[in-house]
């Protein structure tokens, strides 16, 4: 029996020409804290939790790791989870679930052969992550990833779901006198001209940002070179919507008076990455605002790829334009995208139990086999290799019957 990832993200049985057995194991989730300056959301709930030790997994978690999303050790002991007070005895699991990308001193930590979860963010991994990865012939899973029967990331597009809604509301905020913005209500009032609005990227995060912004009075307008993306937005959104594919004589005139810009491309597994030049920012009015949602990924505008740097402000000026460039927005409500992992890490590990452990559910489940860019300490991902310049490899050689 095996399981196979639906649209909805749940996993149901389907049958095999060739039986696999149903093999259940007892394996060890770790879940360190994670660096909470930085990044507040924890990749479980505690009822999620109790949901994992009824399957038969054993949870570990760090001490405190999860009181960025208001849960004490209490919540996490009281469902079946093992408090332990160091992040080495966190590091010893099976599988460790992080939300932040893994660290050299944290692969350092952990045993030969055991898997790391956690989402991509290339701009934070080192190559000598890498080798040490391939040293210790980890597996390395990256959540953006993996794929549902539909080719779709659940995790993506419930993050992006998440982001594209708060975007407006951080626009919203910064905008106002109250924090040094132009003092201008993000939408509109009788009598008084709507705020502008454009939005890089007809995605998830793009759409549910644009109905956000629509729901307010603003007037919208969004690019994206996937001529279906537009088509799709165009439709769920109505003509109210301005759509067009990246011209730059068009982006230029939109950008001279637009009030918000938002940026939402996808750049993973992506072969041609769009970034705005620094010559178009120029041209915005001063007091306007960028918001990156990319950032992660290196940024949708010239002006933000400074950010990517440690120990970079996250909101700053340029030219006149006031930039907000966080790692990751949705850390900003970290409980909410907390639950929205959850809620997706409890079918696939369910499925996962009942299949007989990672490498098993790689064997049976191509969506979830995507999802690792390091398999046994090798480079299976070609996105990642590209990035780094290593050597790729098919991951069914190390699957057989993939």
């Amino acid at each position: 029996m095996i399981y196979e990832p639906l649209r909805s993200t749940q996993f149901v049985v389907r049958e095999l020409l060739l039986k696999a057995d149903k093999q259940n194991i007892s394996l060890v989730i770790g879940i360190p804290k994670e660096n909470q300056k930085v990044e507040k959301r924890l990749a479980i709930t505690p009822e999620t939790t109790a949901l994992l030790v009824e399957s038969g997994y054993q949870v570990m978690i760090e001490s405190d790791a999860g009181l960025a999303i208001n849960y004490s050790d209490r919540y996490y002991s009281d469902s079946g989870a093992n408090i332990v007070q160091t992040k080495a005895e966190v590091f010893q699991a099976d599988i460790i679930l992080k939300v932040s990308a893994p660290t050299f001193d944290e692969v350092s930590m952990m045993k030969p052969r055991s898997s790391v979860f956690s989402f991509l963010q290339l701009y934070l991994i080192s190559s000598e992550t890498l080798e040490l990865m391939a040293e210790k012939r980890i597996n390395a899973l990256a959540y953006e990833l993996i794929y549902d029967d539909s080719q779709i990331s659940p995790f993506v597009t419930a993050i992006s779901e998440i982001e594209g809604a708060y975007s407006i509301s951080v626009a919203s905020e910064l905008l106002s006198s109250a924090h040094g913005g132009k003092g201008i209500l993000l939408g509109g009032v009788p009598g008084i001209s709507p705020t502008e609005v454009v939005i890089i990227g007809a995605g998830v995060a793009g759409a549910v940002a644009a109905r956000a912004a629509l729901a307010l009075g603003a007037t919208v307008k969004i690019f994206d070179n996937d001529i279906n993306k537009l088509r799709k937005i165009q439709h769920e959104l109505g003509r109210m919507v301005f759509t067009s594919t990246l011209q730059p004589n068009v982006l230029r005139n939109v950008f001279r008076s637009a009030d918000v810009v938002i940026g939402a491309m996808q750049y993973v597994n992506k072969t041609h990455l769009y970034r705005i030049s620094t010559d178009l920012i120029r041209e915005m009015k001063k007091g306007s605002l960028i918001i990156d949602l990319r950032m992660s990924y290196g940024g949708c505008f010239e002006t933000t790829m400074e950010a990517c740097l440690p120990n970079h402000p996250q909101v700053f000026e340029r030219f006149g334009i006031l930039h907000f460039c966080e790692l990751s927005i949705s850390s900003r409500v970290a409980r909410t995208a907390s639950i929205a992992l959850s809620n997706i890490f409890i079918s696939m590990f369910s499925a996962m139990a009942e299949s007989g452990g990672v490498g098993r559910f790689a064997r049976f489940d191509r969506g979830f086999a995507s999802g690792f860019y390091m398999f046994t300490g090798k480079m299976v991902n070609s996105y990642v290799a590209n990035h780094f310049n290593w050597p790729v490899n098919d991951i069914g050689l190390f699957l057989p019957g993939l």
